[in-house]
């Protein structure tokens, strides 16, 4: 078995008091919000209300007058909302959240008082005609999420959808997202990644996700695969994925850029054995290394090398099979040329 690094890496973050999680309802939001009373002075608004400043602020560069726009916003960290974000949602008609309570927190830390509308799974589909009609009129809508990216694991697919159905303007402004952050963070291989949101809660679910993942693997997908998934869960999902998909390297990041930011990596059978003793906590998100390159049998080098021989030179046979199968490529050569001469 390779031996895979271990152990767990403490980011700058980590120590950092300034690292409030804002943008998310946890203990350390509400702390931080109780050591700065002054974020919490000016409440964002959720009914329409008359601002006496909106003729006079000037349209941030790139912000179309009207349509939606799609803000990235904070994964724990205030520090992280971009200056751009802050202004969107400043010169916005609506902004579109999943909880208003969340997105209320937000705002008020960046004296933001816009008018603020839950839009979330259960009532998308029944608001966006009326959202279209609001674009259509000339507003300015916002889309936001609780934590991150819009759209990735959050609502707002079906709105962004008839938007664009609709020929209305639809941009986004970026900015965090816990899957990338916790990709480069890994050690595991960037690219290509699969992100494939959160695992099914119950075990039977979770096990055909994972084996339809590890068939696709079979016939050559051939990617670092990333999930978000719930604390309470985690040892169950990490389990699982040991049983259907093998030990391989794996990581596991908990609160990225908050101040108990953790990235553990490991086997997965590590992780089973460490999430099993100790609890996890926080925002979790979990990525699986591909499948470990299966040795190639003499056969599998015969059959592919007379394929190549057939339409290439010897050396460039050779250097073709060698890259496809991961096999030194002097050895391949010298076989190449056994299979040549015993073909004459």
């Amino acid at each position: 078995m390779p031996d895979w690094p271990r152990g767990e890496t403490m980011s700058d973050a980590a120590c950092d008091p300034l690292s409030t999680g804002a943008s998310l309802p946890d203990a350390h939001t509400r702390q931080a919000n109780a050591e700065n009373p002054a974020i919490v002075a000016q409440p964002a608004r959720t009914t329409e209300q008359d601002d006496p400043d909106e003729q006079t602020r000037a349209l941030p560069a790139g912000l179309a007058p009207s349509g939606l726009v799609l803000v990235s916003t904070p994964i724990g960290n205030l520090q992280d909302m971009s200056a751009r974000g802050i202004e969107t949602l400043r010169h916005a008609d609506m902004i579109l959240c999943e909880d208003t309570r969340t997105t209320t927190r937000l705002c008020t830390a960046f004296g933001i008082n816009r008018r603020l509308e839950a839009l979330h799974e259960h009532n998308e589909e029944a608001r966006i005609p009326a959202l279209l009609g609001l674009m259509r009129a000339g507003k300015r809508l916002a889309l936001v999420s609780d934590a991150g990216t819009p759209l990735v694991s959050d609502p707002g697919f079906r709105l962004v959808r008839a938007a664009i159905a609709e020929g209305l303007p639809v941009t986004g402004i970026p900015g965090a997202n816990a899957a990338l952050l916790a990709l480069t963070l890994s050690g595991l291989p960037p690219h290509p990644f699969l992100f494939l949101g959160f695992p099914a809660p119950k075990e039977a679910a979770r096990r055909t996700g994972f084996t339809t993942l590890r068939a696709a693997e079979a016939a050559g997908l051939n990617a670092t695969m990333i999930w978000h998934e719930a604390p309470h869960r985690l040892a169950a999902c990490l389990h699982d994925m040991l049983a259907v998909f093998g030990d391989r390297p794996a990581a596991v990041a908990r609160e990225l850029t908050k101040r108990f930011e953790e990235v553990r990596r490991g086997s997965l059978s590590d992780l089973v054995q460490h999430y099993q003793a100790h609890e996890a906590r926080g925002e979790i998100t979990v990525l699986l290394g591909p499948a470990p390159a299966e040795q190639a049998t003499a056969q599998d080098l015969d059959t592919a090398l007379l394929q190549a021989l057939e339409t290439h030179s010897v050396k460039d046979a050779a250097a073709l099979v060698a890259t496809a199968i991961a096999m030194p490529r002097k050895q391949v050569y010298a076989r190449a040329l056994q299979l040549q001469q015993q073909s004459k």
